[in-house]
């Protein structure tokens, strides 16, 4: 990847989005759903886009949220919709359309107390704390956000009753009717003025911030990490997690410091990511750069993504550790000290995950359960406690309860980072020091992620490769021991390839939002073995997609 100049400074003024013309744009722009890209579409994580290209505008939240409705009305799914918002600049607005939508059909709202931003993991533990013990008037759950993704951008997620994201038969529909919609016209989707939707009978108002710090101790031995008195700092990255931090730490009696709780949609305090773009990503040094520059003044310190479902862990002598590191500590450590997990939990990861992993696990005498890309494939397993940690190398985590129940079913980034110091005040070492245990047990392997182009067609022939059309028989001087086009776990299809061997792999996918493909490697040999796999990774792509 070519990284820009700008990469790891503070974001300069000239690359800061236009807040006013954002939204102005998302009222006044009209989308053409006879242009693909100005159509609604679910990808592994919701609806995105921007207003600015037509992708994201009111017209886009109404024909979504009024498919979200039908859908509950023919599934029966009659309880309250939780719905939360994180802190870009289209959320607001597109968080005000919603409720207008969901007034007008009679849907119960949960809104939370005070206007607060509302994390992604906040809201499918809401949806699992109400639906305990029912089998009817079940409630589910709309996340306004986009992630990680830069200022301009906007998103829309679907929480169902299992508290996880939406599984691609319900997604599929809700594309489909939403886009039905934007073809007939969205002026007949039913709605109110924002003003009345606010009053309505049926709109709520939730604690959303302390019924969820208040449960904390559930999942995190929060006594344990009182106890040790560490230092700990956090930077909320300007997110939805702003004010539950300082909540947890009154909370819970720990001496965490918020380092920055400044919101501001322009997010101006990032420093800029590897591309020249403000990307709230905690697993990116180059974002992560000013916490970084912290680490000796913590014993430990960590950040979230804007809707707070991604972790990023600091530590003093390691710095940012790379998520596939530190899920390999999270999973070593859990499963040691969580007695009360059935022995026959077992470990969820994706495939493009390090095969750390999949070491570890085995030690541990536990089931690997290896998924394609998306945490909707670990919602089930959660739910009835077969799977005790589930994880992705995009720093995308969750786990059960102590007791071995579920906790939530969509990742959590507050959890991670809380137990990473539990897991410090445990052993006395924190997760780089862990990490590096693990390496001299299990090998030390090097880990890439690199992007090509590929074209609408080129896209659709990978998601489509079949294991025959991978004719060598060896990869960077090793016999390829194995060709997947289905992960092992669920046998469910990548949308790609992974080749295996002894010492090293490669899986390559194509995006689900730009013209690119992505090829994940890892060797457990050296950086020279792990560039050979990446080259010939991409040959081997390449004349695949040709055939």
């Amino acid at each position: 990847m070519k990284l820009s100049p700008l990469a790891g400074h503070p974001a300069p003024s000239a690359i800061l989005v236009d807040v006013p013309h954002l939204v102005a744009a998302y009222h006044s722009g009209a989308p053409d759903p006879t242009i693909p890209a100005q159509r609604v579409a679910f990808g592994t994580s919701g609806h995105r886009g921007s207003s600015l290209d037509l992708s994201f505008n009111e017209a886009h939240i109404l024909a979504i949220t009024d498919a979200i409705c039908l859908h509950r009305a023919q599934h029966g799914i009659d309880g309250p919709l939780f719905l939360g918002i994180d802190t870009h600049a289209l959320s607001a607005p597109a968080g005000a359309t919603a409720l207008e939508v969901l007034a007008a059909r009679g849907v119960d709202v949960m809104l939370p107390e005070n206007d607060t931003y509302t994390p992604t993991p906040v809201i499918s533990h809401a949806i699992l704390t109400y639906n305990r013990g029912r089998n009817s008037g079940l409630a589910d759950g709309i996340v306004i956000t986009p992630s990680h993704n830069p200022p301009r951008d906007g998103g829309f997620k679907y929480n169902p009753p299992n508290g996880g994201p939406a599984d691609k038969t319900i997604t599929a529909w809700i594309e489909r009717q939403a886009n039905a919609l934007l073809e007939s016209g969205v002026s007949a989707v039913p709605r109110i003025p924002h003003a009345r939707a606010l009053t309505a009978a049926t709109t709520h108002r939730h604690d959303y911030l302390n019924t969820y710090v208040q449960d904390l101790d559930a999942v995190v031995d929060l006594d344990l990490l009182r106890a040790a008195k560490l230092r700990l700092g956090v930077d909320p990255l300007g997110g939805a997690g702003v004010h539950y931090w300082a909540r947890i730490a009154e909370r819970h009696q720990l001496d965490l410091t918020v380092v920055n709780d400044v919101v501001d949609p322009t997010f101006r305090f990032m420093t800029v990511d590897w591309d020249g773009q403000i990307r709230m990503d905690p697993s990116s040094p180059y974002a992560m750069a000013r916490l970084i520059g912290m680490k000796d003044r913590f014993d430990l310190s960590f950040a979230c993504d804007t809707d707070h479902d991604r972790h990023g862990i600091v530590t003093p002598s390691d710095g940012l550790l790379p998520p596939n590191h530190y899920l390999a500590v999270a999973i070593s450590q859990l499963f040691k000290t969580r007695p009360e997990w059935s022995a026959q939990a077992a470990v969820g990861k994706t495939v493009v995950s390090s095969a750390m992993i999949d070491r570890v696990t085995a030690q541990l005498g536990r089931k690997l359960y290896e998924v394609p890309v998306g945490f909707k494939w670990f919602v089930d397993g959660l739910l009835d406690g077969a799977l005790g940690f589930v994880g992705e190398e995009s720093a995308g985590a969750a786990f059960l309860r102590r007791d071995g129940s579920v906790w939530t079913t969509d990742k959590d980034g507050f959890i991670p980072c809380l137990l990473a110091a539990e897991i410090t005040a445990r052993t006395g070492q924190n997760p780089g020091e862990l990490y590096r245990g693990l390496t001299r047990e299990f090998g030390e392997p090097v880990y890439d992620r690199v992007e090509a182009a590929a074209t609408p067609s080129q896209k659709a022939a990978l998601a489509n490769l079949s294991a025959e059309q991978i004719t060598l028989t060896e990869l960077a001087g090793e016999k390829i021991a194995s060709v997947q086009t289905h992960a092992p776990g669920n046998h469910a299809a990548l949308g790609g390839v992974k080749v295996q061997t002894a010492q090293g792999w490669f899986a390559a996918r194509p995006s689900g939002t730009e013209d690119i493909y992505k090829i994940y490697a890892e060797s457990f040999r050296d950086r020279a073995h792990l560039k050979q796999i990446l080259h010939e990774a991409q040959t081997i792509v390449d004349a695949a997609l040709k055939m």
